[in-house]
């Protein structure tokens, strides 16, 4: 098997086997997979844990104990070399499926399904994973739980569907030549927002980028929106007007297999609250997004995206503790 074959054969068995451990057994299932000294990065309250069994304690056995007999559903597989340094990694997006029978973060558990959207990635070195990254997005969870710890979104809130054409689980090789097209077409179209408009999106831009019908799906409290037009009204729109002093800052990881490509940085950007973006209030504090984009390439021009925002680690420089927010919520 080539590099990448292999990279997906380590991640898969990794999936196998952890899925399968009782909770006594997480520990054990990264250990045998990963690296003495693996790294894990993840959205807030778990921020940066090193070694197996930190992240087994503080990351996986909780939530596995939240969510009896959870399962990984996947609707986007893949892996490639690292962009950047020429590492290699392997992507899995997709939602963390169960049902909610124990209250998890201070989010009260309803005994029913539930399902936490997530983006987990692995760099693979020596055979092994060597470094892991871990994007879900709670807030879904806290919606899901009937609570609603931030105003109306702009988006719709829904949980994000797989790809429209139904072929993101890239077990098997993929042709180079698309793989070099899909990341040349997200590098360029990442160039041209931060370097040519500054953020601001219009649409001559992304008509040379995107197809007109153009799905954005958000991460909960901005929601996802639909066509060129209703993604400048209902997202780009609402992200220039409420916030000031954007930064780019560059990213961890930025590959691309197949039809299908994404990123990730800790933090990609670093900004200022500015007039007030999710309806919160104008804000001179400084504050960063950690962000993850996962692209699908139809042709020449991109179709859809799926999006995550660590929200809960944005909003805490601004005095907002969303889980603190829920816990009180739940109290009254």
């Amino acid at each position: 098997m080539n590099e990448i074959a292999n990279a997906k054969s380590r991640v898969l068995g990794y999936f196998d086997e952890f899925e399968n451990a009782g909770l006594d057994g997480i520990e054990s299932a990264i250990a045998r997979h990963g690296a003495e000294n693996l790294r894990f990065r993840g959205v807030h309250p778990f921020n940066e844990i090193q070694g197996a069994g930190g992240i087994a304690e503080k990351v996986w056995r909780p939530l596995r104990e939240a969510f009896p007999r959870m399962q990984r559903r996947q609707e986007i597989f893949m892996a490639g070399p690292n962009w950047i340094d020429g590492t290699m990694w392997v992507s899995s997006m997709g939602k963390f499926f169960g049902l909610f029978d124990n209250d998890w973060l201070g989010i009260p558990s309803t005994g029913k399904i539930a399902m936490l959207p997530y983006c987990e990635f692995f760099c693979i070195e020596d055979g092994g994973i060597a470094e892991t990254a871990l994007f879900c997005d709670i807030v879904s969870v806290m919606q899901q739980a009937g609570l609603n710890p931030l105003p109306i979104q702009t988006g719709s809130g829904i949980l994000h569907p797989p790809p429209r054409t139904q072929d993101g689980l890239l077990f098997e090789s993929q042709d180079e030549a698309e793989s070099k097209k899909t990341l040349e077409l997200i590098l360029r179209m990442c160039d041209e927002l931060i370097n040519k408009d500054g953020f601001q999106s219009p649409n001559s831009s992304l008509a040379s980028t995107w197809h007109d019908d153009m799905i954005w799906f958000g991460p909960a409290g901005i929601g996802s929106t639909y066509t060129i037009e209703r993604y400048q009204v209902q997202h780009q729109g609402p992200f220039r007007a409420g916030l000031d002093d954007i930064v780019f800052n560059g990213h961890v990881l930025e590959h691309a297999e197949g039809c299908y490509g994404g990123w990730f940085g800790w933090a990609n950007l670093s900004m200022k609250q500015g007039e007030g973006f999710m309806g919160l209030p104008a804000s001179e504090r400084p504050t960063e997004m950690r962000v993850v984009d996962m692209y699908r390439r139809e042709g020449d021009k991109l179709a859809e995206n799926w999006v995550f925002i660590d929200m809960l680690h944005y909003l805490l420089p601004l005095g907002v503790d969303l889980l603190e927010r829920c816990r009180s919520i739940t109290r009254t």
